[in-house]
């Protein structure tokens, strides 16, 4: 199973404080456990949402609004992609994080991704195959 892992903003990730370089180590020691038991398929944390945009599909029209937003719980600080054997051995990969935001509570969000068995006959072989083409090319590109 593919889980995409969330960690949440806070005030200090939305106002740009940097991680000090503890926690730079700590996460980096992290990252390496990962990827050595084969969890981890990529991940990277993202800039605050001063910097980015919210696009709003209203019927034809589209809507865009510049940060930054308001919700700090509502916002991704960052993102992990992981390969696990079930939802509890992604939470139990969770629970062993160093806190990502020292200091303030914070959150780990861990959310399955759809695979194509999830669409059911849906997912047509044409459509199918058009997806594993996009993977490959895709996994070609990295």
């Amino acid at each position: 199973m593919r889980f995409i892992v969330f960690v949440k903003a806070t005030k200090n990730s939305e106002a740009g404080v940097m991680p000090s370089q503890g926690l730079l180590s700590a996460m980096m020691k992290y990252n390496e456990e990962l990827v050595k038991a084969g969890v981890m398929l990529g991940g990277e944390g993202l800039h605050p949402s001063s910097k980015g945009v919210r696009v709003k599909f209203a019927g034809n029209q589209r809507i865009v609004t510049d940060g930054p937003f308001a919700e700090t719980n509502e916002i991704v600080a960052g993102y992990w992609l992981w390969q696990c054997k079930s939802k509890a051995e992604a939470i139990e990969w969770v629970k062993r994080c160093p806190s990502p935001m020292p200091g303030e509570e914070s959150e780990i969000e861990i959310r399955p991704l759809f695979e194509a068995y999830d669409f059911g006959a849906e997912l047509t072989p044409e459509l199918r195959e058009q997806e594993e083409r996009l993977r490959a090319q895709v996994a070609g590109k990295q």
